[in-house]
């Protein structure tokens, strides 16, 4: 199943009064594995930067100011998505500012039935507890030490990899990895098959196939699979003669 994990930056935290999207990144993950498809665009938001928002991730006025406007880049984004379901920590933030993005185009809205929220996921998993996404970097042991201001995309490929924790993914592919064969890199044709060292004991016994072999003798000449098959005793004389 392809998801999209995304991740956006912003100028504030309100678009109802006027705060724009000014970074998206997206990452695409098939199966919960990483493709390393990905699409990143900063955005011209029109507006000054506030001094908090360029606190929290770095980018100012005077950089955004050469940067595409959205109506510029969403056929892009909107080809790049699809109509996959959509991963995203805090998906109401993120998802506000791209639909307020979108209604300023006249274009339809995202739904939120396509949103799968790893902070909702977060909070039923580790209740009780901070689920912020450095937070869940660190349970998981995922190195986040590039992330030291926010950034869409990097953040993007950190959820990705928190997401496949988060739904047990990965502990999926460790079972599987145990029983499936080895990938054989560069060999052409069929890849051998693991062999046992020790081969299992059969479970029939000598025991066992004689008293079978009386059972079918009580059965007489007129059972009706000899219809179809040689009498038993012709089968037994075979597989002990070999003729």
């Amino acid at each position: 199943m392809r998801e999209i994990v995304l991740d956006t930056e912003t100028t504030g935290l309100d678009p109802l009064r006027g705060d724009r999207l000014v970074e998206v990144g997206c990452v695409e993950i098939f199966n919960r594995m990483p493709t390393g498809q990905s699409f990143h665009r900063y955005i011209n938001p029109e507006r000054e930067m506030s001094a908090e928002a360029f606190a929290v991730h770095g980018l100012s006025t005077e950089f955004l100011t050469g940067q595409p406007l959205f109506a510029e880049i969403v056929e892009e984004f909107l080809e790049f998505i699809g109509d996959a379901p959509l991963v995203i920590h805090n998906a109401s933030f993120d998802i506000g500012f791209i639909n307020a993005e979108l209604d300023r185009l006249k274009r339809q809205p995202i739904p939120r039935e396509r949103l799968v929220d790893t902070l909702l996921l977060a909070r039923r998993k580790h209740p009780g507890v901070s689920n912020r996404l450095d937070d869940l970097c660190s349970r998981y042991a995922i190195d986040n030490s590039r992330r030291t201001k926010h950034g869409a995309l990097l953040d993007a490929e950190l959820l990705a990899e928190v997401y496949v924790d988060l739904v047990g993914a990965r502990q999926s592919e460790l079972i599987l990895a145990a029983d499936v064969q080895e990938i054989w890199i560069g060999v052409s044709g069929d890849v051998p098959r693991r062999q046992r060292t020790v081969p299992l004991l059969p479970r029939v016994t000598d025991a066992d196939r004689d008293a079978h072999r009386a059972f079918i003798a009580t059965l007489g000449d007129k059972a009706i699979w000899n219809e179809f098959f040689p009498p038993i005793a012709a089968v037994v004389i075979e597989a002990q003669t070999g003729t």
